[in-house]
C-alpha cells in the first residue's frame, strides 16, 4: 500500500484554512495577492491562520510579482519580514529566486535560508522558469532545509510539463533529486493516475479548491474531492 499522498492547498485567510483542513488538506501554502501569483502574507494573517488550524503551514517569501529577488534593499525588506514571521512561530516556508541568466539566485536564496535557521522549505515554481532545471537542482542541493520542489514541469502547466515530471520522478534519490516533488500549476484530477503510478506523492492546488474563483473562499467539498481521488 503506497503511503498517503500529501495534499497542499493555497490559503489566503483563516476561513480558507479551516475549509481546507475540513476537506482533508495536509498542509497549507499561505500567500496574499494571487493577482501577483502569491506574495508574503502579513504577520497578523499568519497568526490568525495558525490559531485556526493545526496542520502544517508553509509561508510564501516573496514581496513582488515574478522570480527576481530585486535589489539589496528589496532583499533586506524580505529578510525583515521573514524574521517577523519566524518570531510569530512560522517554521515552514516557500521561496525561489532566479538570476538574470536563469540560474538560482544564490545570494538571495542563501540569505533567506540563513534567516530560516534550519526550517524546512519548498523551492517553488521558479524552477519551471529556469534555464536549466537540473543545474538549479545541483546549485541548491546542499542547502539546509530544502525538502520539496513545487513544479508543474513547465512554465505552461502540468499538461505541458508531464513528461518532465515523470522523468524527474524516476530520478528521485539521485543527487539534487532527493527533495519531494510537489506537483502544482494547472493540475487536474485526470493527471493524478499517471503521476501516482510514477511514485509522485505530493500535490498542490489553488484554483481547483475554489470552484467559484479566487474571489470566493476555499471549498471544503472541492478539497474533499481531491482527498478522495488521492486516497482512492
Amino acid at each position: 500500500m503506497s503511503k498517503r499522498a500529501v495534499l497542499e492547498v493555497i490559503a489566503l485567510d483563516a476561513e480558507d484554512a479551516v475549509a481546507a483542513q475540513a476537506g482533508g488538506a495536509d498542509r497549507l501554502e499561505l500567500v496574499t495577492d494571487m493577482a501577483a501569483d502569491g506574495l508574503t502574507p502579513s504577520r497578523g494573517t499568519f497568526a490568525a491562520i495558525r490559531s485556526a488550524v493545526d496542520i502544517s503551514l508553509r509561508v510564501m517569501l516573496r514581496l513582488t510579482d515574478g522570480f527576481s529577488a530585486g535589489d539589496e534593499r528589496d532583499l533586506d525588506a524580505l529578510l525583515r519580514r521573514t524574521r517577523e514571521l519566524r518570531d510569530e512561530g512560522a517554521d515552514e516556508f516557500v521561496l525561489g529566486f532566479l538570476d538574470e541568466a536563469g540560474g538560482a539566485d544564490m545570494t538571495a536564496v542563501e540569505a533567506l535560508v540563513d534567516a530560516l535557521d534550519g526550517c524546512r522549505w519548498t523551492f517553488h515554481r521558479a524552477i519551471d522558469r529556469a534555464a536549466d532545471r537540473d543545474a538549479v537542482r545541483k546549485q541548491l542541493a546542499d542547502l539546509p532545509g530544502l525538502d520539496t520542489y513545487l513544479t508543474a514541469g513547465s512554465a505552461d502547466g502540468v499538461d505541458d510539463g508531464l513528461p518532465t515530471l515523470l522523468a524527474e520522478a524516476a530520478r528521485r534519490g539521485e543527487p539534487g533529486y532527493e527533495p519531494q516533488l510537489l506537483i502544482g500549476g494547472g493540475l487536474r484530477l485526470d493527471h493524478l493516475p499517471r503521476l501516482r503510478a510514477a511514485g509522485v506523492d505530493a500535490f498542490h492546488i489553488g484554483g481547483a479548491a475554489r470552484p467559484d474563483g479566487w474571489s470566493a473562499p476555499v471549498s471544503a467539498a472541492a478539497v474533499a474531492q481531491w482527498r478522495a481521488a488521492l486516497d482512492g
